[in-house]
């Protein structure tokens, strides 16, 4: 499906993606006007491009590729600031398409296993109750585990999405043995014939050798029950971290190997092209964007539509 037959199928979701990328658009346009009044393409030019897309947060090798490629054949010719949103909308979305990914159930498998993780703050218990009420309105059988047990707001939050969803949650006391409960949970879904088990985790910083240790118990347990999940690993990050999301994508990656990432809080942010850097250097599946509150505000990643409303192209 390209962008325009998405937009007309999907009527707003573009108008809330631009809306929710304007402050990352806005940054990356105050570097952008101006540039062009000379009306022609000239080296001091180019530099102000790749430092415009350095503060939009895509990386400096990136921004670096980018506005070499732009300048190649263009140079001492005349160029609009409309033709410049346009051709580093493509460019952009060129890096973007190997991760527009969307997020699949395998139905052989049954539940189909999804561990969700990410450090604190990210909206990953948010983002899981959001992703439960999408697959109930595919008439999913969908349960909840609430592995962070470290949190009893964690865990209340998660059964007020869970009842929300019609989703089940499978919780204990906080403080609980987290792999225990997720085994317990597993056990649940199986015995229920469940389409999809839903997997909270603790936040955990990237950086603390303990906590990854425990990702990684949960995942040893699951394999107890069934020896190929979890099914899919899927690291819920925070847009207005910028370039120290690399860093997490690193880390988890590490430690359980990942096969999709989300991206919240872009509303919040200038620096939303941290997941243009994202892509081009991990190339992971990007399965959801978020930017709202709402449940209608977790999007389906694409990668012509993002390019277009990060750059504030037409």
């Amino acid at each position: 499906m390209t962008d325009s037959e998405d937009d007309a199928s999907r009527p707003g979701i573009f108008a809330r993606l631009k809306a929710g990328l304007q402050r990352t658009a806005s940054a990356l346009s105050n570097g952008l006007t101006g540039l062009f009044t000379k009306k022609r393409l000239d080296a001091e030019t180019v530099q102000s491009l790749e430092e415009a897309l350095i503060r939009a947060d895509l990386g400096a090798s990136l921004a670096h590729k980018l506005a070499t490629e732009f300048a190649q054949g263009r140079y001492d010719k005349e160029i609009s600031e409309h033709d410049v949103r346009t051709l580093l909308a493509q460019s952009i979305a060129g890096v973007l398409r190997k991760s527009a990914k969307p997020f699949t159930i395998d139905t052989t498998k049954r539940p189909f296993v999804v561990l969700v993780a990410g450090v604190n703050g990210t909206g990953k218990t948010t983002t899981i109750g959001k992703l439960a009420a999408k697959l109930r309105d595919e008439k999913k059988h969908v349960v909840l585990a609430a592995g962070d047990t470290f949190r009893a707001a964690a865990i209340d939050q998660l059964k007020i999405w869970g009842e929300r969803a019609g989703a089940e949650v499978i919780a204990r006391a906080p403080g609980a043995d987290a792999a225990g409960l997720v085994y317990d949970a597993l056990e649940k879904a199986r015995g229920e014939n469940a389409d999809v088990l839903l997997i909270d985790t603790a936040g955990r910083l990237q950086n603390k050798a303990g906590l990854m240790a425990e990702l990684q118990k949960i995942a040893r347990v699951l394999k107890k029950l069934d020896p190929e999940a979890p099914h899919a690993a899927i690291l819920v990050l925070d847009a207005t971290t910028g370039q120290n999301a690399i860093a997490q994508v690193d880390a988890f990656q590490a430690t359980v190997p990942l096969t999709g990432l989300i991206m919240t809080k872009l509303d919040g942010t200038a620096k939303g092209g941290i997941l243009v850097a994202l892509s081009d250097r991990f190339g992971l599946p990007i399965h959801y964007v978020g930017v709202g509150e709402g449940i209608g505000d977790l999007q389906v990643f694409d990668a012509d539509s993002f390019a277009r409303a990060l750059t504030g192209a037409d």
